[in-house]
């Protein structure tokens, strides 16, 4: 017979299904949050996606490792000057005069979804 002094025989800690996985659920909740995003992105009104498609182009060419997008504290003057960029080449397609601080608004919004999406291309909040 075997006897512990002093000590209780300890049974092992048994852990709910749904904990023993619990990765999936991460990435499936993280997923529906993308899916949200992207539905509601297409609820945009027409000058908004032609604003975040334009703007998306420009991000694209600056998604590089060492690109201000990517600083800690991304410059004020830098993120006007993109912004400046995006309302001109808006202006070069003859749609109607974009608003300067929307489309500021919007770069920022892009900005924060390039910084934040991992390798797999979801996007993190």
């Amino acid at each position: 017979m075997i006897t512990y002094h002093g000590e209780h025989m300890r049974q092992p800690r048994i852990l709910p299904f749904y904990m023993t996985y619990p990765m999936p659920l991460f990435y499936q909740e993280q997923d529906t949050v993308t899916r949200d995003l992207e539905y509601l992105q297409e609820m945009y009104p027409l000058e908004a996606k032609k604003c975040q498609k334009v703007i998306a182009e420009i991000l694209d060419r600056l998604d590089y490792e060492g690109s201000m997008i990517y600083d800690e504290y991304p410059d004020k003057w830098q993120i006007y000057r993109l912004t400046q960029i995006v309302v001109d080449k808006l202006k070069e397609s003859g749609d109607a005069e974009p608003v300067t601080d929307f489309v500021q608004v919007l770069l920022c919004y892009e900005i924060y979804k390039k910084r934040h999406v991992n390798e797999n291309g979801i996007l993190k909040f």
